[in-house]
C-alpha cells in the first residue's frame, strides 16, 4: 500500500530521492574536503577510505529500507496503537517493517553504491576471485547486523518506551563510525565494536583483507571471512531480546 501510494505521484517520488541522495552524499562530500588538506587519513588513501564508506553506507540503506521504520515502536507503544498489530494474523515485527514503509530511503543505497563503484575503480589493489565475492558478502552480511540493531533496539523500546534516541545512537551513529578508518579511533573503542557490539564485522575486519591492511586489534586470518556467522549470531540474538521485549507489553488501553 505505501509503495503504491508513493509511486501514484512519480514526480515528487522522484524529486525526493534525488534530495535524498543530495543529503546522505554530503557526508561524503565532507571527507573529500579533509582529503583535500591531507593525503592520507589514518594511514588510509582517499579511495580506500571510499571503499569503506561506501559498504557502510550501502549495507546500513538495505536495513534502514527494510527495517528502519521499527524506530517509531515506541510512539506505538506509548500511544497505544501496537494494540491493532497484535490482533492480526501476522507477525508483529513484519508489521511494523512494513508500518509506512519509506520507498525514498532507495536513496541511501543509490549514494552508498555510487561511492563503492568509485572506490572500487581507483583502489590499488589485485580483484582476486577471492576479494570480488567477499565485497557482496561484507554488503549482505553488513544489511543483516544493522537490521539486527535495529531490532534490537526496537525491542528495547517495550520497556523504555521513549528510547528513539538511543536506538538512533547505534544504528545512524555507527553507520557513521564505520565510514572512517578503524585506524582513526581509540583502540578502546575499536575493541567495543568488535567484540562487544560487532559492527566492524559490517566493513572494517573484511575490508583489512580486501584493502590488503592489518587489522589494529591483530585478529587472525579467519575472522576476515566471520561476517555471515557473526550476522546470523546477531539476527538470532536480536529475535530472542524482540520475543522477550513483546512479552513485556502491556497496553497502555487507550
Amino acid at each position: 500500500m505505501w509503495i503504491r501510494s508513493t509511486l501514484a505521484y512519480r514526480v515528487s517520488f522522484v524529486l525526493t530521492v534525488l534530495g535524498g541522495l543530495l543529503v546522505t552524499g554530503l557526508d561524503f562530500v565532507a571527507i573529500l574536503l579533509m582529503f583535500s588538506q591531507v593525503d592520507v587519513l589514518g594511514g588510509y588513501t582517499l579511495p580506500e577510505v571510499a571503499f569503506l564508506y561506501g559498504v557502510s553506507a550501502t549495507s546500513f540503506g538495505f536495513a534502514d529500507l527494510a527495517i528502519g521504520s521499527a524506530g517509531r515502536l515506541g510512539t506505538r507503544v506509548r500511544d497505544g496503537t501496537l494494540d491493532t498489530l497484535l490482533v492480526r494474523p501476522a507477525p508483529v515485527l513484519a508489521q511494523v517493517a512494513a508500518d509506512r514503509f519509506a520507498l525514498r530511503r532507495v536513496a541511501r543505497i543509490a549514494q552508498g553504491v555510487l561511492v563503492l563503484g568509485y572506490a572500487c575503480a581507483a583502489l590499488d589493489v589485485v580483484w582476486t576471485p577471492v576479494r570480488l565475492l567477499l565485497v557482496p558478502v561484507m554488503m549482505l552480511c553488513g544489511g543483516l547486523i544493522f537490521s539486527a540493531v535495529f531490532v534490537a533496539g526496537a525491542a528495547f523500546q517495550f520497556v523504555a518506551q521513549d528510547a528513539a534516541e538511543v536506538q538512533s545512537a547505534f544504528t545512524f551513529g555507527g553507520q557513521t563510525l564505520l565510514q572512517y578508518p578503524p585506524t582513526v579511533f581509540g583502540r578502546e573503542l575499536v575493541r567495543g565494536v568488535t567484540f562487544v557490539l560487532p559492527l566492524a564485522f559490517v566493513n572494517w575486519v573484511p575490508g583489512s583483507y580486501v584493502l590488503g591492511r592489518p587489522y589494529p586489534l591483530g585478529l587472525p586470518e579467519w575472522a576476515v571471512f566471520a561476517p555471515p556467522l557473526v550476522a546470523a549470531v546477531c539476527c538470532a540474538a536480536a529475535g530472542v531480546a524482540w520475543r522477550a521485549g513483546l512479552r513485556t507489553y502491556r497496553s497502555t488501553g487507550s
